[in-house]
């Protein structure tokens, strides 16, 4: 049973585009901000390419639940070509997003998902990350969205973890081309 006062977010990908760390990386920022998280993966077969999903819940109180987000506020899909297979908008309602990797208008979009009513947000994270990057993957660029559109966790929460997790592990310069990814995203329309 969800809990009124969780936010839930399933990330919809393929192996190897980042919704693992973009999880993991909105759930640090959460547990910063003091709230409760539970973050969890759901593979298909586990090799880069595969469909991926997974299951973010951040809330003011304990999380007791370990089942599978089925309603969920949010769904970010990271390969649009997910949507040709899975139904990524299900129980979705107005009041809710879909934040979409995408290039293509809303309305192009909205066909692959006709019974869903609410808001689309589509921002080109491929294009945006290859141009301050270098790297394809969108997760940064997403993650700035969704920071934008739910407030569900601070931008400088993300950020400030994102810099703490990744210097020692990209270098000071990759670390922040993909904080500035991050704020692209935050600052797209």
């Amino acid at each position: 049973m969800k809990n009124k006062n969780s936010f839930e977010i399933i990330f919809f990908a393929r192996g190897g585009q980042g919704a693992k760390t973009a999880s993991e990386l909105l759930a640090h920022a959460a547990v910063r901000e003091g709230k409760f998280v539970k973050a969890f993966p759901h593979f298909g077969p586990e090799r880069s390419g595969a469909p991926t999903k997974m299951f973010l819940r951040i809330s003011d109180d304990e999380i007791r639940t370990q089942e599978p987000i089925v309603d969920p506020d949010v769904v970010v899909v990271m390969d649009e070509t997910v949507m040709d297979n899975e139904d990524t908008t299900k129980n979705l309602d107005r009041n809710e997003f879909l934040i979409i990797n995408s290039k293509h208008p809303k309305e192009e979009i909205r066909k692959k998902a006709p019974d869903f009513k609410g808001a689309i947000h589509a921002v080109d994270g491929t294009g945006i990350a290859l141009e301050l990057t270098g790297n394809p993957n969108p997760n940064s660029v997403l993650v700035g969205k969704l920071v934008q559109v739910t407030g569900v966790v601070s931008l400088d929460g993300v950020t400030d973890i994102f810099r703490e997790y990744f210097t020692p592990k990209l270098g000071k310069e990759l670390t922040e081309k993909n904080i500035a990814a991050i704020h692209a995203g935050h600052d797209s329309l």
